[in-house]
């Protein structure tokens, strides 16, 4: 019998570069594919279910967290905290399942460097970094998205260059261009790591 051990997927790409768009496409795609569930110290909003969207911790239990090392990846953002539990990857890639991952460039390198002294994730870890085929695209897209004002979307595209610089740092670079051909492309990459020889068992005869 054939084996075949699970993968993390970590997809990165600068704002607006189409990373969330790509991750709900490829979790419908392949159900047997599951989201890592972020912790946050933010409040719970209308709709949203805690272990769900994520983990509500207030921020002496997430610092608390922290300061025991279970996170892999942590950061604070306007002053509200965020980061993925070391055992929430393990827990579900022993089970067997895929798990993917949506982090920025920073979040990617950290969980990256982790991944480095931990066996069972590095074994795991597969990085993508999806970008836009030029800083002129991407501003057409955040343009699109009408949600941000011309001075925060200069900024963006500032904090952008920097990111898309660090593309050789990932397993994978995949330049976007239609959902559906981005999507194609993520399955192939998918179905290429299940067939490395380090991830597989061939069936014994």
């Amino acid at each position: 019998m054939s084996t075949i051990s699970p993968l993390l997927i970590v997809i990165s790409a600068p704002s607006g570069g189409g990373k969330t768009t790509l991750c709900q496409q490829l979790l419908a795609a392949r159900p047997d594919m599951t989201r890592a569930i972020t912790c946050t110290t933010r409040g719970l909003r209308p709709g949203e279910k805690n272990g769900v969207d994520y983990y509500f911790f207030d921020p002496a239990e997430f610092q608390r967290r922290v300061q025991a090392g279970e996170f892999v990846e942590h950061a604070t953002v306007f002053g509200r905290s965020y980061g993925i539990l070391r055992s929430e990857l393990l827990d579900k890639l022993r089970l067997g399942t895929d798990v993917l991952l949506n982090v920025d460039v920073q979040g990617a390198a950290t969980i990256h460097a982790r991944a480095q002294t931990e066996p069972e994730l590095q074994r795991a870890l597969v990085t993508v970094f999806l970008t836009p085929p030029s800083i002129s695209v991407l501003e057409e897209r955040l343009k699109r998205r009408a949600s941000d004002a011309p001075e925060e979307i200069r900024k963006r595209l500032g904090v952008a260059r920097n990111e898309i610089v660090q593309w050789n740092k990932f397993d994978y670079l995949l330049i976007s261009s239609t959902i559906p051909e981005d999507l194609r492309r993520m399955l192939a990459i998918v179905e290429t790591e299940k067939m490395r020889s380090t991830r597989s068992t061939a069936p014994e005869f």
